[in-house]
């Protein structure tokens, strides 16, 4: 599968790099992402319609220890990032774009699209029962950002 959905589980919502770094901090990291990927979606390869590219965050899920550690960031197009953040899309009135954009870039059936949602949803709804942990050490090593004990960037 070449584009996937990534829900991020209910008790993590609001705890994420962009709620840990000042407004300065998360575009000079962003821009960063985005020239890294030479300003394409990572994913499609596409300049996005709306606006060229946005930074997605990539977590890993410590299933057993209920750590959200933060694996990379990627430049994504809007269209791409929507199918990321399904459950925004459909919360905000643009699933059936977003589905239809899953299954285009992964040449699904409508049913295999939906399927893959359904999935996503159902470990969404498992990781949602848990208060995690967030890890977000990545920042300091790959993009020299001065953290705090708390995870908070040091300003």
């Amino acid at each position: 599968m070449i584009l996937n959905v990534e829900l991020v589980p209910d008790t993590c919502w609001y705890s994420n790099v962009r709620s840990n770094v000042s407004a300065k901090t998360w575009l000079r990291i962003s821009q960063e992402v985005s020239a890294a990927a030479n300003m394409r979606c990572q994913i499609c390869g596409r300049v996005g319609v709306r606006h060229a590219r946005e930074c997605h965050e990539l977590w890993h899920y410590d299933d057993l220890r209920f750590v959200q550690r933060l694996d990379g960031l990627l430049a994504l197009c809007p269209e791409c990032h929507a199918v990321k953040h399904m459950g925004r899309s459909i919360a905000t009135g643009a699933g059936a774009q977003a589905l239809a954009w899953l299954a285009e870039i992964n040449s699904f059936s409508p049913a295999e699209a939906l399927q893959t949602v359904r999935s996503a949803f159902a470990i969404h709804r498992s990781r949602s029962q848990h208060r995690w942990s967030l890890d977000v050490s990545l920042l300091t090593t790959r993009y020299r950002v001065t953290l705090l004990p708390n995870g908070q960037e040091r300003i």
